[in-house]
C-alpha cells in the first residue's frame, strides 16, 4: 500500500527534545528559535528530513510553526488543526496558539521583552521575517539568521530525498518546456528584468516538464532555477536523480547543475555572508547574472535574497513567473484531467457500493476502509500514488479536519454514525481530490440537516456565474450562506487550487475569504464546504471544478462559471429534499444523471445496478 498507519510522533517525545533545544539555545546565547513546517523551497509538502516541527512537538499538520522561548513554546495552528493539536502535543510543555488570529510577532512581543530570537534563513521568506521584525520594533528583541538548531539536536535526521526525476510528456503538458521558457523570457524582457530566480518545486516541474519523487504523494522534484531573459536556464538539482534520457529531454538551453552550487554563499553562525568564489559553478554563478533579477519574496528563502543583494544585484519583488501560467491549465491538461477524474470516479463508485454492502455486516474499521479504497484505485492499473493520505474519520474522528488514522487511533465504523472519507489519486494524466460523507445506518435528523446545508453550499458554488475579474474571496460566502443562517460555519477555505499531475494543493488560486487572485479560465479548484461538531461528527463534501467562460446573458457582461470534473454520487439518504430549492433539486438531479451516464460503461455490473439507485432523481 501507499498509505501506512504507523504513528509518526507522540506527545511524550516532545518534552525531552524541547529541553535539548533550549539547552542548545542557551549554549549559543539565544533567547528563542522559530521552528516552521517548511523546507528551503517553502512548499506545503516537505520531505522527512524537513519535518522539524513534527519531530520537536509531535504535531503532524500540514501548516503551522513553533516559537520556542525559555519559559513557553507556542505551537501556532489554524482552524483546521485546533482539535488535532490537542491530541498530538504535550499540553504541559507546548501551548497551542490560534493563528492567524494571533500573529507570531504579536505573541513574541508579549512573551519576550529582550533577547535574540534565531531563525534558519533557508526556512523563512523575506516578507515573513520583515513582518515579524516590524512587530518587534518597539521591543528589545532582535531576529538573527543562524544555523538550524533543531538539526543540531536531531541525531537520526533523515538524509535529503533522492527520488527519481522523470519526464512529463509534452502531449499531457500541452506545451514544450522550450515554449514555456520562451514565453516567460519574453515577459521578463518586457518588464526590463534580465533573469528570474525560481525556488518553488512545482514551478520547476511545470517549467521543465519534469516530475519527481522528493516528497510524499506529490510528484515534485526539489531544486532551484535561474531563468534568463533569452530563455536559457540553469536547473540546480541533484544530478543523481536524472538518467541520460531525462537530461537529454532538458535540451541544449538548460544546464543541469548540482544544488550545492546554487548559492555563492554560506552562512556562518554569526549570520555574516561569506563569498566563496571557488564554490561557484562555471555556467550560472550569481556574479555573472545581470540585474534586475525577479524574486518572489513571499516564497523564496531569506538567504537567497541576501545572496543576490550581497552580489550587488538589483532585486525586483514579484510573483513567481510560473505560478499563474501553471495554474491556468491548457486544453490538453484539462482534457487529461477529465479522463483522470472519470477513471477515479469509477473506482470511487466501486468503493461506495462495496461500503454499502459491507458496513451493515459490522467489522469495518477506518483502516480497513482506507485499504479497500486504495485497492479499488489500484485496480485501475493507472495509479501512480495517492495524492495525500486518505482522511477516513468515523463518528467523532470526522470532526478532525485533517485526521490521519493510525494503528493507535483506528476506530470501528459503527452503526448510526457518519463516515467522512476525503481521498485522492495521482495518475499520470491528472490529480484527483474528492470527499464524500456517508451514512452508516441512521445517523439522525440533525446530521441530515447539517449535511443538507453543506450540500447546498457545494451546489451554490457549482451553479454560480460571476463577473470576470472576481477572486475567490468574492464567492466564498455563497458556500456558507445556509450554514450561517443556522448559526454554523467551518474553519477552512471553501476551495484550494489543484495541479495537473502535480501538487494536490496548488496556488495561487483559492476560494477563500483571504484570496485576492482573480479566477481565470483553466484554474482547477476544489469545492469543499463542511461542518464539524467536535466529539460528535464531521461533514465535508468535495468536487473539483475548473474555471471557464460563461455564455453571455443579459447585458452581455463577461462572466465566468465552473465546470465540474468530479462525478461520484452524493448519499441520498442524508439529503432533506424538502429543504432544497427547485434550482438546487434540478442541479442535483442533472448531476446524478451525468454521473450515471459517464460511469456506466466504466464500472462492474453490480456497481452499475447500485449506481442506478444512487443516481435516481430525488
Amino acid at each position: 500500500m501507499f498509505q501506512s498507519f504507523e504513528s509518526h510522533a507522540s506527545p511524550d517525545q516532545g518534552p525531552p527534545r524541547l529541553a535539548a533545544l533550549r539547552a542548545k539555545l542557551r549554549e549559543n546565547g539565544l533567547s528563542g528559535f522559530i521552528v516552521p513546517r517548511a523546507d528551503e523551497h517553502q512548499g506545503e509538502y516537505v520531505a522527512a528530513r524537513d519535518e522539524r516541527l513534527q519531530w520537536l512537538t509531535g504535531f503532524t499538520g500540514s501548516a503551522g510553526f513553533c516559537i520556542v522561548l525559555p519559559d513557553i513554546a507556542g505551537v501556532f495552528i489554524d482552524g483546521r488543526y485546533r482539535v488535532q493539536v490537542k491530541t498530538q502535543v504535550d499540553l504541559a510543555h507546548f501551548t497551542p496558539v490560534n493563528w492567524p488570529e494571533i500573529q507570531g510577532g504579536e505573541w513574541l512581543a508579549q512573551h519576550l521583552t529582550k533577547g535574540v530570537v534565531a531563525y534558519d534563513p533557508w526556512l523563512h521568506t523575506p516578507k515573513e521575517i520583515a513582518k515579524l521584525q516590524a512587530a518587534l520594533d518597539k521591543t528589545e528583541v532582535t531576529l538573527r539568521p543562524t544555523a538550524n538548531h533543531v538539526d543540531a539536536i536531531w541525531p537520526d535526521q533523515p538524509g535529503p530525498p533522492r527520488g527519481r526525476a522523470f519526464i512529463h510528456p509534452d502531449h499531457l503538458a500541452g506545451e514544450t518546456s522550450a515554449a514555456k521558457r520562451t514565453r516567460l523570457a519574453e515577459v521578463l524582457r518586457k518588464a526590463g528584468q534580465r533573469a528570474a530566480v525560481i525556488t518553488l518545486p512545482d514551478s520547476l516541474c511545470w517549467l521543465f516538464n519534469l516530475r519527481g519523487a522528493d516528497v510524499p504523494r506529490n510528484p515534485i522534484l526539489h531544486g532551484f532555477a535561474i531563468l534568463h531573459d533569452n530563455g536559457c536556464a540553469g536547473l540546480y538539482a541533484d544530478t543523481r536523480k536524472f538518467d541520460a534520457e531525462t537530461i537529454q529531454q532538458l535540451g541544449p538551453d538548460v544546464t543541469l547543475v548540482p544544488p550545492e552550487n546554487f548559492l555563492p554563499t554560506i552562512y556562518d553562525l554569526t549570520g555574516q555572508l561569506v563569498f566563496l568564489q571557488t564554490f561557484l559553478p562555471i555556467h550560472y554563478p550569481f556574479y555573472d547574472l545581470k540585474g534586475p533579477v525577479l524574486l518572489d519574496m513571499s516564497s523564496a528563502p531569506v538567504i537567497v535574497h541576501s545572496a543576490l543583494v550581497a552580489a550587488g544585484l538589483e532585486v525586483i519583488d514579484g510573483d513567481d513567473p510560473c505560478r499563474l501560467p501553471k495554474a491556468c491549465k491548457n486544453a490538453a491538461e484539462i482534457a487529461a484531467t477529465r479522463e483522470a477524474h472519470l477513471r477515479d470516479g469509477a473506482a470511487m463508485a466501486e468503493f461506495l457500493r462495496w461500503l454499502d454492502e459491507q458496513a451493515p455486516k459490522g467489522g469495518l474499521t477506518e483502516i480497513s476502509v482506507v485499504q479497500a479504497l486504495e485497492g479499488f484505485r489500484r485496480a485501475t492499473n493507472a495509479l501512480h500514488d495517492i495524492s495525500f493520505d486518505t482522511i477516513c474519520g468515523a463518528g467523532p474522528n470526522g470532526a478532525i479536519m485533517h485526521y490521519r488514522v493510525t494503528e493507535e487511533t483506528n476506530r470501528p465504523v459503527r452503526q448510526n454514525e457518519l463516515l467522512l472519507v476525503d481521498s485522492g489519486a495521482q495518475y499520470l494524466d491528472g490529480t484527483t481530490d474528492i470527499t464524500r460523507t456517508i451514512a452508516i445506518g441512521d445517523p439522525g435528523q440533525e446530521a441530515r440537516e447539517c449535511y443538507t446545508r453543506v450540500l447546498q453550499g457545494l451546489i451554490a458554488i457549482s451553479r454560480v456565474r460571476f463577473p470576470k475579474g472576481l477572486a475567490g474571496r468574492d464567492i466564498d460566502a455563497l458556500a456558507r450562506f445556509n450554514l450561517w443562517v443556522a448559526g454554523q460555519d467551518y474553519d477552512h477555505g471553501t476551495g484550494h487550487g489543484v495541479g495537473a499531475f502535480l501538487s494536490v494543493h496548488e496556488g495561487p488560486q483559492r476560494i477563500s475569504r483571504l484570496s485576492e487572485v482573480p479566477l481565470e479560465p483553466g484554474m482547477i479548484l476544489s469545492n469543499e464546504p463542511g461542518y464539524y461538531r467536535e466529539g460528535a461528527f464531521g461533514i465535508r463534501l468535495e468536487n473539483l471544478i475548473v474555471v471557464g467562460t460563461a455564455l453571455a446573458l443579459g447585458d452581455n457582461r463577461a462572466q465566468m462559471s465552473f465546470e465540474t470534473l468530479t462525478f461520484v454520487p452524493f448519499d441520498r439518504r442524508l439529503i432533506l429534499t424538502a429543504e432544497l430549492s427547485p434550482g438546487e433539486r434540478a442541479w442535483l438531479d442533472a448531476y446524478h444523471a451525468e454521473v450515471l451516464e459517464k460511469l456506466a460503461a466504466r464500472v462492474s455490473g453490480p456497481t452499475l445496478e447500485w449506481l442506478k439507485g444512487a443516481c435516481a432523481p430525488i
